[in-house]
């Protein structure tokens, strides 16, 4: 019989059967139950949301202390070498390519990104220039000094202060505001100093508020939760009263690097800021060291650093 010759009769639901109905099946658990087992086997195998978000999401954890790949025969950007003999920065360095003012062996070079070898012989403006040998000098800053490396409208500045520390350019990590005393370093090594100033590496860093009033126990606890100004949220590493005499004297550990940060802090709840002195930074204390003064960093205290 041709399929296509068939018609449904009135109030015939559905298309005619053709060939015999089979049987039923014989599995005693029957269908519906077989789809639940099935269903139970694959939910038990299928991960959920959250495990399929865990698998594709970053690891928070910081990961420190890998050292950059640096080139077997040890060259290096031009820009970079003319910035490390403490001619200028590593931008300066590359308008004065441009203009044609250094040349490699002899040869004027003007195309950004050419690099040099350690025998080549570099000149800027005629002069051979060396590779500068890396300093690490520590200042405990007074107050009234402005932190710059240059600044015509300011009577006072940090680079006075160590002028005459060494022959290389050195220039400041971070700054401490004009009226902030404490720890302040110095050193012409551009990796280290973005390492120490870059947000992702958190740097510790302590300071000593004095207030003109006690502070509350409550507004201590509130600054250690989290407080929102009007750049953000903020939250100290840790904060207590120095002493139990003194409720005006405050310790706060903080690794943010946003502008005057801790007055901020302070000045939320009401509070003026007498003194602030950072007495710790990036592991460094102002240890046997007189306000105004500067010292070189050990050995020691460099690969410390380093490892930072």
């Amino acid at each position: 019989m041709k399929q296509g010759n068939y018609k449904k009769k009135p109030g015939e639901k559905g298309g005619k059967r053709i060939g015999k109905s089979l049987p039923k099946s014989p599995d005693p658990m029957g269908r519906k139950k077989q789809r639940e087992y099935r269903k139970n086997d694959e939910a038990e195998f299928k991960p959920s949301l959250n495990e399929k978000r865990k698998s594709f999401q970053k690891s928070k954890e910081r990961i420190k202390n890998i050292p950059k790949k640096k080139s077997p025969t040890g060259e290096m950007r031009l820009n970079r070498f003319i910035a490390n003999a403490g001619v200028c920065s590593r931008r300066e360095a590359d308008t004065y390519i441009q203009a044609g003012m250094v040349t490699i062996n002899g040869k004027i070079v003007t195309e950004l990104g050419t690099k040099v070898q350690p025998t080549d012989e570099v000149k800027f403006d005629g002069t051979i220039l060396n590779a500068e040998k890396k300093v690490y000098l520590l200042l405990n800053k007074p107050k009234n000094f402005v932190t710059t490396t240059d600044d015509p409208h300011a009577d006072k500045i940090v680079m006075d202060l160590v002028k005459d520390a060494c022959s290389e350019r050195i220039y400041p990590v971070g700054r401490l505001d004009r009226n902030t005393t404490g720890l302040l370093l110095f050193t012409n090594d551009g990796d280290l100093s973005k390492r120490l100033t870059h947000p992702s590496h958190a740097m510790k860093k302590v300071y000593q508020v004095s207030l003109d009033k006690a502070v509350a126990k409550e507004h201590i606890q509130q600054i250690a939760e989290g407080i929102e100004l009007e750049d953000g949220p903020i939250a100290a590493d840790a904060v207590s009263h120095i002493s139990n005499e003194d409720k005006s004297e405050v310790g706060i550990e903080i690794h943010s690097g946003r502008n005057r940060i801790v007055r901020r802090i302070f000045e939320h709840f009401g509070y003026r800021v007498k003194k602030l002195d950072r007495v710790l930074f990036a592991g460094l204390t102002k240890k046997n060291l007189p306000r105004g003064k500067y010292r070189f960093l050990t050995e020691k205290e460099i690969q410390f650093l380093k490892m930072q």
